[in-house]
């Protein structure tokens, strides 16, 4: 090893740029208030469903909760009943 790099200190890692995919996933993000619009809820009952852990999936940034959009309906989706016997969870 040579002199000259011993005692340089570590340079740090310059972060890199978002590619044009990363920043299109993030601008499906939506917070609870515009999810609870689309799946026209209370926001209320949607914090509810996320604490219960029967919501749909969401991520966090710091404090703050996002869905995606793709995910929402994916919820919905799976929340599709043919008669009102049919049990929770139980789609088909």
């Amino acid at each position: 090893m040579k002199k000259d790099q011993r005692n340089k200190p570590d340079e740090p890692e310059t972060p890199t740029e978002p590619g044009k995919e990363e920043t299109r996933n993030l601008d499906d993000l939506v917070s609870v208030v515009e999810a609870a619009k689309i799946l026209k809820l209370m926001r209320s009952t949607l914090d509810h469903y996320r604490c219960e852990g029967r919501g749909p999936v969401y991520r966090k940034h710091g404090g703050r909760v996002f869905y995606k959009k793709a995910d929402l309906i994916a919820w919905s989706e799976r929340n599709t009943f043919r008669s009102t016997s049919q049990r929770i969870g139980k789609s088909k």
